[in-house]
């Protein structure tokens, strides 16, 4: 098992509350010059959680469960810095509170932090409730592997994942695995450590080429030649691994939504599919 400074670590608050879904227009031009009137981000998703698939829906940017926010910009961003997948989270106002349920990412551009909760627990929740967020992952090294940066996952659901050392290397599971080429929104972005990096989805062909057709909330995949450690960017041979957080979108240059956990400029970490490596199943 792989040796991490989990316990120098900082368990800290963070406060947000259900985001009132948000719209700049009610209609959005597609890539392909249609017009789609549709759902988009925030609010109670109350059929949309993790381990569904992110194609299909009648919707954009559409992120499942609970989506939540802080007023004050800055302590949205430390709400979003500091939230790492597998947290958990506590609805402490409303009928719902009490409720506990675990992060499962963060979406850029509205700054949402992405909250799984039981689908029970949603219904008796509103606009406005206040979460509370035990936030714990920042910080977080794999000892003897420092060329490798981690962020944005909770110590427990990273020795979950089944990380192996082999011949200096880490190696480890992923649902998918994405081609540079195909990344898009979220490149060139200033830091990977709130956010997400969106999978092109235009081209259906090349989706189908690369085995992407399948993909899920939730999954963890690998992307090729991408460096998340200092703000994204291609560079061969670097390794990123995320987890899928929102869904397909209509927006040329934008599809499902990746939140970055590991990242290395070097080949220091390799991987092997696996179809069912879905952070879903350590719930």
């Amino acid at each position: 098992m792989i040796k991490t400074n989990k316990d120098k670590l900082v368990k800290q608050s963070a406060l947000g509350a259900i985001h009132h879904p948000t719209m700049k227009s009610a209609t959005k031009i597609a890539h392909d010059s249609s017009i789609w009137a549709v759902p988009a981000v925030g609010g109670i998703c109350y059929n949309v959680e993790v381990g569904d698939s992110v194609f299909g829906l009648a919707g954009d940017h559409i992120e499942p469960g609970v989506s939540i926010k802080n007023n004050d910009v800055t302590e949205n961003l430390a709400l979003n810095f500091l939230s790492c997948i597998g947290n958990e989270a506590t609805v402490i106002s409303g009928d719902a509170k009490g409720a506990k349920g675990i992060v499962t990412g963060t979406h850029g551009g509205i700054e949402h932090v992405l909250v799984y909760f039981k689908k029970e627990d949603m219904e008796n929740m509103a606009p406005c409730d206040k979460v509370l967020v035990k936030t714990l992952g920042q910080g977080l090294k794999i000892e003897g592997h420092e060329n490798v940066k981690v962020m944005n996952i909770d110590p427990w659901l990273l020795e979950k994942l089944g990380i192996e050392e082999r011949n200096g290397k880490l190696f480890l599971k992923v649902a998918a695995v994405v081609p540079a080429h195909l990344m898009g929104s979220g490149i060139g972005s200033a830091n990977a450590y709130t956010g997400d990096y969106d999978i092109m989805t235009m081209d259906k062909n090349e989706l189908k080429a690369n085995g992407l057709e399948d993909l899920r909330f939730g999954d963890v995949v690998a992307l090729q030649d991408c460096d998340t450690t200092n703000g994204r960017c291609f560079r061969k041979g670097a390794v990123t691994i995320g987890v899928v957080v929102h869904s397909d979108c209509v927006l040329s240059g934008h599809g499902p939504g990746v939140t970055t956990i590991l990242t290395s400029q070097t080949s220091e970490i390799e991987f092997e599919l696996d179809k069912t490596q879905n952070i879903k199943k350590y719930f």
